[in-house]
């Protein structure tokens, strides 16, 4: 599998991503580069990578977000391959062009895929046409003719929501339950966006009340082949980050289910996808709706690589490398359940960032439990990233032993010197709601603010 292309990989990336990317190029005879800003010169990968490169000052922006500088730090070591890990540059099209057009691999998508996914109407429209279920709506911009809007809204069904084309980060939205506010709301709407986001346009879509949030995980080699490696629940939300996810996600109706992971493996053969990708998806009243494509690995790939043994950052530089995928769908099959928590560094309560020394670090172990961390006893956490410092994962047979396991290593883990939201995930594996499965996506914010309350 040392494939010449991969000869040497450099790792685009800190912390526990680039140490899980590091570990597997080891175990496949990869060289390793490890590029690092001033802020991480104690990072545990550094140490264990075959050869080391300072890219910068501590701001993201001139080091991990500098592409120049990590293309001339490939270029100086020799790298042959570049693997971005998840967030920084990772969903870059013009990072993933640029680094093959300097004559390196990029272990990933092509620029011309994650250009399409990375532009949510772009996407929505390469999704509709290979099969894959969307959120109902105007399918463009929702007509300035009244009983146009009207037929439309009637044909999706109340309540919906009308959004601003240019807005984002929850602006530029106004939700409307009844056929007699429609036409108001959509001109307030677009008033508004033309004032705010300088363009007017608005859109139309089926407002979904109490969804869950469930993605399909999927491996596609760019040669006509892919898999789908089952789903993942990723519900447990706070201000639109992941906290806490499992797989498979539970309670799921199984005919949809089915479905949609097949168009989900259709859709990736049709747009020639390459690589480890994401489909996310709003679940409710037993249907999927597609929201976006993640063309990246992602945080929380661990339990959907405890429930399938498949290692998805191995297979990711295998596909690099220009070999077909090496499984088959009928060998992808689902053993038990997993959880992964999310471990920051932040005030339990507050949430603020808590950078500073681990004066002790302990990690939890025991039957099914993984711990992808960089954390060391003494190291310094620094305040320029991130506040993730590593992840707990348990797998059991079933659901529940999962979940045993998992607050068993929520009460051995030790982290001592800095806050940290262990806390709040001991809270959560002993919520009852949590426990019964199924939660939506705003079950984590209502539980907190019942605690403030």
């Amino acid at each position: 599998m040392a494939h010449e292309i991969l000869h040497k990989v450099l790792i685009a990336n800190r912390g526990e991503i680039a140490l899980r990317v590091l570990r597997a190029c080891k175990e496949l005879g990869i060289r390793t580069v490890a590029v690092y800003s001033t802020a991480d010169s104690e990072l545990m990968h550094l140490s264990l990578a075959d050869e080391t490169v300072c890219i910068g000052p501590a701001p993201s922006a001139q080091s991990y977000l500098s592409v120049p500088a990590i293309i001339a730090a490939a270029e100086v070591t020799g790298a042959t391959a570049i693997h971005p890990g998840y967030g920084f540059l990772a969903e870059n099209a013009d990072f993933a062009e640029q680094v093959e057009r300097s004559g390196f691999a990029f272990i990933g998508p092509t620029a011309e895929t994650i250009r399409l996914m990375g532009d949510k109407v772009s996407a929505k429209a390469a999704m509709k046409r290979a099969g894959v279920p969307t959120v109902p709506g105007s399918d463009g911009p929702l007509p300035e003719d009244e009983q146009a809007a009207l037929a439309i809204a009637r044909e999706v069904g109340y309540p919906v929501i009308i959004k601003a084309a240019g807005g984002g980060g929850g602006r530029g939205m106004r939700v409307v339950q009844r056929e007699e506010d429609l036409i108001k709301s959509a001109r307030l709407t677009r008033t508004e966006a033309g004032a705010a986001f300088g363009n007017p346009m608005v859109y139309l879509e089926k407002f979904l009340g109490n969804p869950r949030h469930v993605e399909v995980q999927v491996l596609s080699d760019g040669q006509g082949n892919a898999i789908h490696l089952y789903d993942r629940d990723c519900s447990l939300q706070r201000r639109h980050q992941k906290v806490l996810e499992e797989a498979p996600a539970p309670g799921i109706d199984e005919q949809a289910r089915a479905e949609v992971l097949q168009r989900c493996v259709r859709a990736c053969i049709e747009i020639g996808y390459r690589g480890a990708g994401t489909f996310e998806f709003l679940y409710e009243d037993g249907r999927f709706y597609f929201i976006e494509m993640n063309t990246r690995v992602q945080v929380e790939h661990p339990v959907t690589e405890m429930i399938t043994g498949v290692d998805i950052v191995a297979e990711m530089l295998s596909i690099a490398a220009g070999n077909p995928l090496s499984i088959r769908q009928d060998q992808v099959k689902v053993q038990g359940h997993a959880f992964e928590c999310r471990i920051n560094a932040e005030d339990p309560d507050t949430f603020m960032p808590c950078p500073g020394q681990v004066k002790q670090f302990h990690a939890p172990g025991g039957n099914g439990i993984r711990v992808d961390s960089h954390l060391y006893s003494g190291y310094r956490v620094p305040a320029n990233y991130d506040s993730l410092i590593g992840k707990v994962i348990s797998h059991g047979p079933n659901r529940d032993a999962a979940m045993a396991r998992m607050r068993n290593a929520l009460e051995e883990i030790v982290v001592d010197g800095i806050k940290t939201n262990v806390p709040l995930h001991r809270r959560l594996t002993r919520d009852l709601g949590f426990a019964e499965g199924g939660v939506n996506i705003h079950y984590l914010e209502h539980l907190l603010a019942e605690g403030q309350a």
